[in-house]
């Protein structure tokens, strides 16, 4: 196994994991940000009003993309693993 591949199965990984967790990342920040502007403006600062709306957002994201989410780690960890014959030998 040369440097090369050990660099681009790391940079693949890397590029997986941001590509899987932005969709429920930008939404969780998107209902934060709406949630701030909500207390701030009506001056309610109470911390279950910023975390429940957040959960339930999150798991609407892993409703509607779990799915994709995971055929898109199955099929490079099948990847990953047919090329262990390639890198041994």
């Amino acid at each position: 196994m040369t440097s090369q591949m050990v660099l681009t199965l790391g940079r693949d990984a890397l590029t997986l994991l941001l590509m899987i967790s932005m969709p429920v990342l930008a939404v969780v920040m998107a209902v934060g940000l709406v949630v701030s502007i909500f207390q701030a403006v009506t001056q309610i600062h109470e911390a279950t009003l910023a975390f429940v709306p957040k959960l339930i957002a999150a798991m609407v994201v892993f409703a509607i993309a779990g799915p994709w989410m995971i055929s898109t780690l199955v099929d490079y960890l099948r990847r990953t693993i047919e090329s262990i014959p390639s890198v041994i030998g």
